[in-house]
């Protein structure tokens, strides 16, 4: 199978779990499933010669090393922007189980400097209800995990909390000059 990405994006994202029956390895698909037709190696693989960059979405922190030395593998010098994600605090309205802050930065922690930390919050939205934005104490927490990092971090954020969550937002972003 070939797959195409053509377009003006200039990045492709895909969810990342560890296949839930035998051979285990890493695929592209998002919970609930547990199983899909494309392995991360036949992703990877498509993506390197497209020339655009990549986010990887970590759904279970059992996928993170192997897809990492996968992606050593396959693209041993990459030439385009690589972003490593997950949610490892929970958000505003968040219901799905955070990945290990602690256990996820130190799979990463090897990385390549310029591979860029995406970091981010579990969050859950209602429609035609009044949604809590990111508090205070969400924005601190994150703060003090990013404090050390030595890779840049960007905080994926739902855009409809951001009007309820400006101030807190803005402060963490002012946090770092990465």
């Amino acid at each position: 199978n070939v797959v195409v990405f053509p377009g003006p994006s200039h990045m492709i994202e895909a969810d990342v779990i560890m296949r839930g029956r035998d051979p285990k390895e890493p695929i592209m698909a998002h919970p609930p499933d547990s199983d899909s037709d494309i392995t991360l190696r036949e992703w990877l693989e498509q993506v390197k010669v497209t020339n655009k960059g990549l986010k990887l979405d970590f759904k279970s922190l059992e996928a993170v090393p192997p897809s990492l030395t996968l992606l050593k593998e396959v693209l041993a010098e990459p030439s385009c922007p690589v972003w490593i994600n997950a949610d490892i605090l929970s958000g505003p309205g968040g219901k799905a189980r955070p990945l290990e802050p602690q256990a996820f930065l130190s799979a990463v922690s090897g990385l390549p400097g310029h591979i860029v930390l995406s970091l981010g919050w579990t969050t859950g939205w209602t429609a035609a209800t009044e949604n809590p934005g990111y508090d205070w104490n969400m924005v601190h927490v994150m703060e003090r995990i990013c404090r050390d990092l030595k890779h840049p971090v960007t905080f994926p954020v739902r855009a409809a909390l951001l009007a309820q969550s400006f101030p807190q937002l803005s402060w963490l972003l002012q946090q770092s000059d990465r």
